[in-house]
Order: C-alpha cells, then sequence, then structure tokens
C-alpha cells in the first residue's frame, strides 16, 4: 500500500474518516486520563469540600 492510497483511504471515504475521528477520540481521552491522574498527584493533600466531586471514585473506598 502506497501513501496515495493511505491518504485516499483516510481523507477520502467515510471508513477513513471514522477511524480518523475515532482514532482523535481515544488518544484525548487517554491524555485526559493522564493528566488527570498526574493533577491527582501533584493535589494529593487538597482538602475536599461539599463541591469536589472525583472522576475515579477514588475518595468514596477512602471513605469507608
Amino acid at each position: 500500500m502506497n501513501i496515495e492510497e493511505l491518504y485516499h483511504f483516510l481523507f477520502e471515504t467515510m471508513p477513513g474518516i471514522g477511524i480518523l475521528v475515532g482514532g482523535g477520540l481515544l488518544v484525548s481521552v487517554i491524555v485526559c486520563l493522564i493528566l488527570e491522574r498526574k493533577t491527582r498527584k501533584q493535589f494529593k493533600n487538597h482538602e475536599k469540600t461539599e463541591d469536589d466531586w472525583s472522576l475515579f471514585d477514588d475518595d468514596e473506598e477512602d471513605e469507608k
């Protein structure tokens, strides 16, 4: 498969565009999860308030 066929598939066909969109969403979710974990590690001594919410529900296990 040469570059022209790959370009045609990815940018000029519906399945190719779907792969690009799906790949972009997957990469975005992975980056968001990694950044959220790093932020939680950096601010682990943050005092919890009523307005705080947890993406990973880690806090509920600590309270039990």
